[in-house]
């Protein structure tokens, strides 16, 4: 294994359980990757993700193996909010991805005003085949509901969470099934209300109390019990075939004692690293892989702020906001009002003191830039933070009134699912499956959201399985013959 991110960290899983001897090597000295935890102002909270989709059953499935299936908890319904160029405006309380399931609500009239509401109606009296041919999620939603759905809608939405213009989103990577949906139910409208009511529990997302970051420690607890080998702060700068034992050959330097390196051994591979990590390693056995080197992700960092402020304790703006890149007066792209979503947050903070999360970090022309407000150091960064999340919030707030706040900076956590992106996915697979006993999982391949990574590595590592000839019924996770095994104290100076 290599990588331990929440892909590594369920890949290891699954194979412990299927009686496998596992090793994974985690660059960075600890492991969870997005999905980790941290403490500001005396609350521990999640860093990075807060919630997973609830439109399979990958998730809750797994957080039931882990024994974490009674700490599920849905959020607030509070409702959320847009913040469009003239302020704040209910969003869509229907549908998904910002994509109303009754466009003519009356309350949508305040965002996309009365022309947007007539021009969106159309979508009801379209055939249902009318844009069926786009790729793109805003070509979709152009063509069916109009320009102002879009711009003022669906692109607050795709911009807060994937850091991108829906021109720029593979709709079936983003939104998978809902073209299906839309030959079934003959309207976008139908087929994002279909798709909405179609999640198990109801909501559009669930999360855990304690934080996310309970899957990430439940998971690495299980792989301790199995025997797992977790090795961590060191670097897989290489992979070779052992031609003595027709298997993998790791080679890892520890980036501190960068003089330190290590062999590891094993018949079967999982590359569970950043995309760019994944090709670079293993087009030097595949050449024509090194054509899947995706674009960089978006640098992005959350800052957390936790203030002291009794009136925020109706929520004034539900849940928190998603920010229309037109609307000039704030530079964050999104913001939630963590405490006023999740009731076992709010009770750990006490009455009078929230928990405001902001994300800064939309998408360049030039991949490679660093978004500026990324580029600013922490404590301007927690300043403009303040300032940003008074005005959407609608409620001033003063640095006297900040009991703690922190910054998290993200490298590449969101992948980029541009149009064509599930066709690149399946024609980099067809090309991997030329190695033998390997196969590459995580983010940039299985789209944004632990629904989608846990769903994929699932089922890359059971084809993995099965093409090994490892068989169905599970030893006791660490028992058994030796099939995947990489021993990190091999080392030469």
């Amino acid at each position: 294994m290599v990588g331990g991110g929440v892909a590594g960290l369920v890949a290891a899983h699954d194979l412990a359980a299927r009686g496998l001897r596992v090793t994974l090597v985690e660059a960075e000295d600890h492991l969870g990757g997005a999905v980790g935890a941290h403490q500001v102002a005396g609350l521990v909270m999640d860093s990075g993700a807060e919630s997973f989709a609830t439109r399979s059953r990958a998730v809750p499935d797994l957080l039931e193996e882990l024994g974490l299936g009674d700490r599920v908890v849905q959020p607030r319904r509070g409702g959320s909010w847009l913040f469009l160029p003239e302020g704040a405006v209910p969003a869509p309380d229907s549908g998904i991805l910002g994509i109303p399931a009754d466009p003519t609500a009356p309350r949508l009239r305040a965002a996309i005003g009365r022309a947007g509401v007539v021009r969106a109606g159309l979508d009801r009296r379209l055939p249902a085949f009318v844009g069926m041919t786009e790729r793109s999620l805003g070509g979709l939603v152009r063509v069916r509901m109009g320009e102002r759905v879009l711009e003022r809608l669906v692109a607050p939405f795709t911009t807060g969470v994937h850091s991108a213009h829906p021109d720029d989103l593979d709709v079936d990577a983003v939104a998978p099934g809902l073209r299906r949906a839309l030959r079934e139910h003959g309207s976008l409208g139908a087929a994002a209300g279909a798709l909405r009511r179609a999640a198990p529990a109801g909501a559009n997302v669930a999360g855990l109390r304690g934080g996310m970051n309970a899957l990430s420690e439940g998971l690495v607890r299980e792989l301790e019990r199995a025997g797992v080998k977790l090795v961590t702060d060191y670097d897989v700068i290489a992979l070779d075939r052992d031609p003595r034992r027709e298997g993998w050959m790791v080679i890892q330097r520890q980036p501190r004692r960068g003089e330190k390196t290590a062999v590891a051994r094993g018949e079967l591979l999982v590359v569970a690293t950043d995309g760019a990590t994944a090709v670079r390693l293993l087009a030097g056995h595949r050449h024509e892989l090194q054509r899947f080197t995706p674009e960089p992700g978006p640098q992005v960092a959350l800052a957390t702020l936790v203030v002291d402020e009794p009136r925020l304790d109706g929520a004034p703006r539900g849940t928190g906001l998603l920010v229309s890149e037109d609307a000039r007066a704030v530079r964050a792209k999104a913001l939630t009002h963590a405490t006023a979503k999740w009731d076992w947050l709010r009770e750990a903070a006490g009455p009078g003191r929230h928990v405001l999360r902001l994300s800064y970090g939309r998408a360049q022309p030039d991949a490679s830039a660093v978004p500026p407000e990324v580029a600013l150091p922490d404590e301007q960064l927690i300043r403009l933070a303040l300032s940003d999340a008074s005005t959407l919030i609608g409620v001033p707030l003063r640095p006297a009134q900040l009991a703690g706040a922190d910054i998290v900076r993200w490298r590449s956590a969101l992948p980029r699912a541009g149009v064509g992106h599930a066709r690149r996915v399946a024609e980099f697979r067809r090309a991997l499956a030329q190695l033998p006993d390997a196969v590459a999982v995580g983010g940039w391949l299985a789209g944004t959201g632990l629904a989608s990574v846990v769903a994929d590595t699932r089922s890359q590592v059971r084809a993995l399985l099965a093409e090994a000839g490892v068989p169905e019924a599970a030893a006791p996770p660490g028992s058994g013959p030796a099939r995947t095994d990489i021993d990190p104290t091999r080392r030469k100076d």
